[in-house]
C-alpha cells in the first residue's frame, strides 16, 4: 500500500482582529500569539492566504508581530464613519470571493467569536469547504462554534505551547542540544498528527509535518544522514517505537511515542 501524502489542506485564514482584541482585554496577558495559531494550522496543511481586519490605528501595538508573520493587514474605516462593523462585512466579502474563485482552497479558518459569522460558515460549507473556527473561550458564541467543522480555543493553543516549552527545557538537560532539538521537532510533529486523529504515523507524513512547521528543516543539519536514521536514534533513546511496513516498501511507521 502506497503512502498517500496528497491530503494536506490548503488553508485561507481570516482574522476579525477587533473581536479578538476586545476579548483579550479581560485577560491577564493582552499579548496576541499569532505564531502559535499559524503553527497549529500548519499541522493541518499549507496556509495560502492570511488576512486580518481592523481599524489598525487603534491596534498599532499588534501590527509588528502580524507583519512578521506575513499577515495581510486590511484597513477598515472607523466604526463611527460607517455606523456598522465594516470589518465583518469586508471579511465576509473576501472569504466568499476566495471561495468562488480559488477552487484549490479547501479549508477556511475564521478567527472570531462573533455569531454574525455563522451564515458565512454555513455558506462555505454549502460550497464543500471545511471550516475551522478559532476564538477566545469567554468571547465565543456557541452558535458559531457549533456550526464549524472544528473549533479551536485560543487559550488551549497557548497552553499547548507552554507545555512544549517546558518539555524542551527539561529535555535540554538530558541530551546534546542539536540532537535534542531534532527529537523535539519529531515529537511536536507526532503530537500534531495525533491531534488530527491520524491512525498510521508514516515516517514521510511525520517529515512533511515537520517541514510545514519549519520549512528549513533538514535532518543533516542535526547530524543525521537520513530521516530514517533520526527515527532509529529516537527509538534507541526510548522516545518512540518504530516498525517497518513491508506493504509500503519497508517504510518506517511510528507505533508508540513517549511524551515527557
Amino acid at each position: 500500500m502506497a503512502v498517500n501524502n496528497s491530503e494536506e489542506a490548503r488553508i485561507a485564514l481570516f482574522i476579525d482582529f477587533e473581536n479578538i482584541a476586545l476579548g483579550l482585554r479581560g485577560k491577564k496577558s493582552k499579548s496576541f500569539n499569532i505564531h502559535r495559531i499559524l503553527e497549529r494550522l500548519l499541522e493541518k496543511g499549507r496556509i495560502i492566504a492570511k488576512r486580518a481586519y481592523a481599524d489598525w490605528s487603534r491596534y498599532s501595538d499588534y501590527k509588528g508581530n502580524l507583519h512578521e508573520a506575513a499577515i495581510e493587514l486590511i484597513e477598515i474605516p472607523k466604526r463611527v464613519q460607517t455606523g456598522k462593523n465594516s470589518a465583518d462585512i469586508r471579511l465576509v466579502v473576501d472569504a466568499l470571493d476566495l471561495c468562488y474563485t480559488k477552487e484549490h482552497l479547501d479549508t477556511f479558518v475564521v478567527m472570531s467569536g462573533d455569531s454574525d459569522f455563522s451564515p458565512l460558515v454555513s455558506k462555505l460549507k454549502e460550497n464543500n469547504k471545511r471550516v475551522i473556527g478559532i476564538g477566545l473561550r469567554d468571547a465565543t458564541s456557541n452558535l458559531l462554534a457549533e456550526n464549524c467543522d472544528e473549533f479551536l480555543f485560543y487559550e488551549e493553543l497557548i497552553e499547548t505551547t507552554e507545555r512544549q516549552e517546558r518539555r524542551a527545557r527539561s529535555a535540554e538537560k538530558a541530551a546534546p542540544s542539536k540532537r535534542q532539538e531534532a527529537f523535539d521537532l519529531l515529537l511536536d510533529a507526532i503530537e500534531a498528527l495525533l491531534r488530527e486523529n491520524k491512525e498510521i504515523l508514516w515516517s514521510s507524513m511525520i517529515k512533511d509535518t515537520i517541514k510545514r512547521k519549519k520549512p528549513t528543516f533538514s535532518e543533516s543539519a542535526y547530524g543525521f544522514r537520513t530521516f530514517s536514521e533520526l527515527l532509529e536514534e529516537a527509538a534507541k533513546s526510548g522516545i518512540i517505537k518504530i516498525t517497518r511496513d513491508d506493504r509500503s516498501g519497508g517504510t518506517y511507521v511510528v507505533t508508540e511515542v513517549r511524551f515527557t
